[in-house]
């Protein structure tokens, strides 16, 4: 991942927060004031110590008494309320990223994710994403009301004097900026390394937990179990350096409040024993600076809780800038599907040619077969026909137009796309082959699974139609995963079908249903079919060959 810029990446976050900038200002006044009014009690407890010392002062005893009481009461409103407000917005700016987030992944599918972990992928979208709300909730606005509160204590204690009021402005400003200044700077790019290193154990744990059947067949789980125990290891460490400058951290900014309490306490000494003021300015200002260090001490955390949150920020802002592979067209005339052709097209693939000059016509209304063994580039061609990617050289084109210029919703509605590995999803077996028609009813289906042949075999089962299958479709055989991506591309009902190995999976008498079921399909459709298998072949109309990426 380009690494990116700090302070345009905080930049970025902040601009986020504009649509709620009004909640955002509600938030710092409600917690200043809730801030302020904690502040203030010890400062009228000062005020009552000088009414029991027989001092005169500005309040009554009655009005002290109701202070303090109408102050406790409105700490607890205040912070509640700037609480429920800031978690407002942090929850609402998630939900603002997450959908921009699945819309990025939805632009970057198929092409840029194929090679991305989907274990990094899923750490990205759940926990990156959830630490975000660490800097809306607890990060902008508890900026903002120490900025704010602060220098409504600066001016009331500098109201004594204003050599006070510089002790207090330096006090605030050692622990609130130039102390998560420098560990921020010390803590380097921990952040960026504890996040990546998450990213890549959970695709290691996703990976091991998918692969669990051959780690248990080959005896493979001592080694396997090293490794995850070695990324865990690799990963706490770079969590104990972490928390390792955070406990320092705050062992700093309570020795700096000690130090500023003491040079407090010698200043007011001082001036008092000069005569520069009463017993009440040597009381109350020391009382106000010591009661007024909650907003800069949450301040101080941020040197190094920060560093992850800009991290996990970089890592989510990456993917949703990220540039697809091809983009999505939408403002050229529909047409209607006259045939398919590959001219002279070349594509290469993480630096590897995987076609070279490939020529090919798919004639409407025929069944084309491609032949060849596996890596011969024939699952590509089927991948550049769906525009998944863009041909390197040469032209794909659909009824005589550039596939480039054809809208994507079209090219969608008039292809279906079978591939070797059929994608299911925890759910009803009706709903995942729903997926080739969202609106389909329930005689569409069915017919989708005779052409498939494996409505008979559904009807066996308890649910029928109902049936849920595993995660991944792990309780379904191979052959019958795969006879429910070919009800999909039958339900999908689009005149060219793109087939890409739909019976490596099956036994004999299924093959023949449906090859039958395909042979009739394409008295009305076009069939590009991919496969390795002798037998499928024979319905094909024309057999091209393919190897190291040529057609013959």
């Amino acid at each position: 991942m380009k690494k990116q810029n700090k302070a345009l990446i905080l930049i970025r976050m902040l601009k986020l927060v504009k649509p709620l900038s009004g909640f955002m200002i509600l938030a710092v006044v409600l917690g200043t004031l809730g801030f302020l009014t904690a502040e203030f009690i010890p400062i009228l407890g000062g005020e009552a110590i000088l009414i029991g010392l027989g001092l005169q002062t500005q309040l009554s005893w009655s009005t002290l008494v109701w202070l303090l009481l109408s102050f406790a009461l409105l700490r607890a409103i205040f912070r509640f309320s700037e609480q429920r407000t800031n978690h407002y917005i942090a929850f609402t700016l998630l939900a603002i990223v997450r959908d921009r987030v699945f819309k990025a992944l939805r632009r970057l599918c198929p092409a840029k994710l194929e090679s991305r972990d989907k274990g990094d992928l899923i750490s990205l979208i759940t926990s990156d994403v959830e630490l975000l709300e660490v800097f809306y909730a607890h990060t902008i606005s508890p900026i903002c009301i120490a900025v704010v509160a602060e220098t409504v204590m600066c001016i009331f204690i500098g109201s004594f004097h204003p050599l006070l009021g510089i002790v207090a402005l330096i006090a605030f400003l050692l622990v609130g900026v130039v102390l998560p200044v420098i560990v921020s700077k010390r803590s380097g790019t921990t952040g960026d390394e504890l996040r990546a290193q998450s990213g890549q154990l959970s695709a290691h744990m996703l990976e091991s937990i998918r692969g669990i059947d051959e780690t248990l067949q080959y005896s493979f789980g001592e080694k396997r179990l090293k490794e995850i125990s070695a990324k865990t290891t690799e990963l706490s460490a770079r969590q104990g350096i972490l928390s390792k400058l955070t406990g320092t951290n705050m062992a700093i900014a309570n020795m700096l409040i000690l130090i500023s309490d003491i040079a407090m306490l010698l200043a007011c000494g001082l001036l008092y024993q000069n005569g520069q003021v009463g017993f009440e300015g040597f009381l109350i200002p020391m009382i106000a600076l010591m009661s007024s260090f909650g907003p800069v001490t949450a301040l101080a955390a941020l040197g190094t809780t920060l560093q992850s949150t800009i991290a996990s920020g970089a890592r989510v802002l990456a993917i949703i800038d990220e540039e697809p592979e091809t983009e999505d067209v939408s403002d050229k005339a529909s047409i209607d599907f006259m045939g398919a052709e590959a001219k002279e097209v070349s594509f290469a693939y993480a630096g590897e040619n995987v076609l070279n000059n490939v020529f090919l016509q798919v004639l409407r209304g025929k069944i084309t077969g491609i032949v060849g063994r596996s890596g011969s580039g024939k699952s590509t061609l089927l991948k550049l026909f769906m525009r998944f990617w863009n041909a390197g050289k040469g032209e794909i084109s659909i009824s005589g137009r550039n596939i480039g210029e054809i809208n994507t919703a079209d090219l969608r509605d008039m292809e279906s796309y079978m591939t070797q590995e059929t994608q299911l999803f925890k759910d009803t077996i009706a709903n995942n082959i729903r997926i080739g028609k969202l609106d389909a009813t329930d005689e569409e289906v069915t017919e989708a699974c005779k052409k498939a042949s494996i409505h008979d075999f559904i009807m066996t089962l308890p649910k029928g139609y109902e049936t849920e299958v595993g995660e991944l479709g792990s309780t379904l055989s191979g052959g019958e995963r795969q006879r429910v991506g070919l009800a999909r591309a039958f339900l999908h009902n689009a005149p060219f079908m793109l087939l890409d190995e739909p019976t490596s999976n099956l036994d004999s008498l299924n093959e023949a249903v449906i090859l039958k079921s395909l042979k009739e399909e394409a008295r009305e459709k076009t069939v590009l079919l991919v496969s390795h298998r002798e037998s499928t072949m024979r319905i094909a109309d024309e057999i091209f060959a393919m190897e190291g990426g040529r057609i013959s």
